[in-house]
């Protein structure tokens, strides 16, 4: 399998007036197109950071990150914009769901930043609520959903796009653990049965279970590699 992420060196350094704090310290990791990587580790030990810079929502303050081939960390804020929409999806732990809108127009949300028709919009919305599973529930607001069905609506708004890379931030964090299952199952599939490529951080280990291996991290460095 051909590498989608390649980081080198990578430092991430935070400045709290004088103080500096290093958050990442020279870390080096490799993922495969097609892979499932659950990123594990204590409070404050840096895998938060590390995926927001996977995702393109941060900048490293040293080394380099490739994603698909292309240098992120050499990105301008507009071209990293525009990279993030086309080629990576989010879920998040608190959904991040507009109230006021149905689930339909919160998986279109994404896609309101290209030139699709909404013609076009809504039927890629549907087909991806269809691949979640709640085909039945497009009109309902959140408030109308369970927590499991809401981060359900928001894994379809991270695949509305189409893109090779999933980036997940406790994803079953605010879940109980069959709703939790029924999300990690859902990722799984779209792993195994759609090539999408998977980095989730979680505290749980029967979360991280469900992924083909496992980094942990501590204090900003890798600490072990296992396989799952």
């Amino acid at each position: 399998m051909a590498k989608l992420i390649e980081i080198r060196d990578l430092s991430k350094v935070y400045e709290r007036g004088k103080q500096k704090v290093e958050v990442l310290h020279h870390i080096d990791v490799d993922v495969e197109e097609g892979d499932f990587l659950a990123l594990m580790g204590p409070s404050g030990s840096g895998k938060t950071t590390l995926l927001n810079l996977i995702g393109g929502l941060d900048l490293p303050s040293g080394g380099s990150i490739s994603v698909g081939g292309q240098r992120i960390d050499q990105l301008g804020a507009a071209a990293l914009a525009k990279w993030r929409a086309a080629k990576v999806g989010f879920v998040f732990q608190f959904y991040n769901l507009m109230p006021m809108l149905s689930a339909q127009r919160n998986v279109e949300l994404p896609l309101l930043l290209t030139k699709l028709s909404a013609a076009e919009r809504k039927k890629r919305a549907a087909i991806a609520l269809q691949l979640v599973g709640l085909a039945d529930r497009a009109s309902h607001k959140p408030t109308e959903l369970s927590g499991g069905q809401q981060q359900r609506v928001s894994i379809a708004r991270a695949i509305v796009s189409d893109p090779a890379l999933l980036v997940c931030d406790e994803p079953t964090g605010d879940l109980d653990r069959q709703s939790a299952e029924d999300v990690l199952g859902l990722l799984r599939a779209l792993n195994r049965d759609h090539g999408k490529t998977v980095v989730m951080v979680t505290h749980d280990p029967k979360a991280a279970e469900y992924a083909n291996h496992t980094l942990h991290l501590d204090k900003g460095s890798l600490v072990e590699q296992a396989t799952a």
